[in-house]
């Protein structure tokens, strides 16, 4: 008899900051509470993440990532998803190809966190060769996670504060031209409603348009991005639908925000992501979610 591996695996591709939760400080814990073995690939070391601090250390390990790919190949490796997120260079996306070539397939679940901006704005280190490679990128993934920012670059589409429901459709619609099957939007702003922000997204096996909904609040805390893609990640390898995962991540994320809102601390440390880890250990009771009409 064929025993299989007693937990799905996940070779997660991100930045390790050694001060902030943020990247694979969040990934990783988050995962692994969801049972998922997280085998991570740092594409660079940093002493803080780069939100908020100024004078950090940071060691690129651009040079190391051919050596331990071909370990993991010598190796045999197998992995139930590959799942990537801030890459610092066009060089690194090519990596990441190389990785899905090399490890993927029809059973692996190829995720892309396009990390490039965020509030309209490209973030210092994300030229426009940058967000050339991600659009390669993103070509061979199954998922993609862009926020509203990143949905923009992707699509070559001028910044907006909100979009009408026929416009969200077709950036969805368009993401997915783009080559993924499933497209995840966040930080999508609702139209009329300065008080709610949306996650919508697009599946295009069954062409449903999902949307969940969550109260804004007056705070920004780097590395919740990473938190959500990550339930969403651990959830679908579960076995939940996309909703439920949908619901799972926008509720945990909320739930660290609001746990963290209370507290002096200042908000370029990240949420108090050990406060609420074991909420994603509660089964799923209610949900949220919505058709998109």
């Amino acid at each position: 008899m064929t025993i299989r591996r007693p937990v799905p695996r996940v070779a997660a591709v991100h930045d390790l900051s050694g001060f902030g939760r943020t990247s694979l400080t969040a990934i990783m814990p988050i995962l692994s509470t969801l049972g998922v073995q997280v085998c991570p690939l740092p594409t660079a070391i940093l002493s803080t993440h780069t939100g908020g601090f100024s004078d950090y250390h940071f060691v690129d390990l651009s040079a190391e990532l051919p050596a331990m790919l071909s370990h993991w190949k010598s190796l045999g490796l197998e992995f139930d998803a590959i799942y990537s997120g801030f890459l610092g260079s066009a060089a690194q996306c090519k990596m990441v190809s190389h990785l899905i070539r090399d490890f993927g397939g029809e059973q692996v679940l190829v995720v892309v966190d396009p990390v490039m901006g965020d509030g309209g704005q490209r973030y210092a280190t994300m030229g426009p060769e940058m967000v050339e490679a991600m659009r390669e990128l993103v070509a061979e993934a199954d998922l993609i996670t862009p926020n509203f920012t990143e949905a923009a670059l992707l699509l070559g589409e001028e910044y907006r504060h909100e979009l009408e429901p026929a416009q969200v459709k077709d950036w969805l619609l368009r993401l997915g031209e783009l080559g993924p099957r499933t497209v995840v939007i966040t930080s999508m702003p609702v139209a009329g409603r300065a008080d709610l922000s949306s996650v919508v997204a697009h599946e295009r096996e069954d062409d449903r348009f999902w949307r969940v909904d969550c109260t804004y609040l007056p705070a920004s805390y780097p590395g919740t991005g990473d938190c959500f893609a990550s339930v969403l990640v651990g959830s679908l390898l579960q076995g939940d639908s996309l909703p439920i995962a949908l619901d799972r991540a926008v509720q945990f994320v909320s739930t660290a925000i609001r746990a963290s809102f209370g507290y002096p601390n200042p908000a370029r440390e990240g949420v108090v992501l050990e406060r609420v880890l074991d909420t994603l250990r509660a089964p799923v009771t209610g949900s949220s979610f919505s058709i998109m009409d």
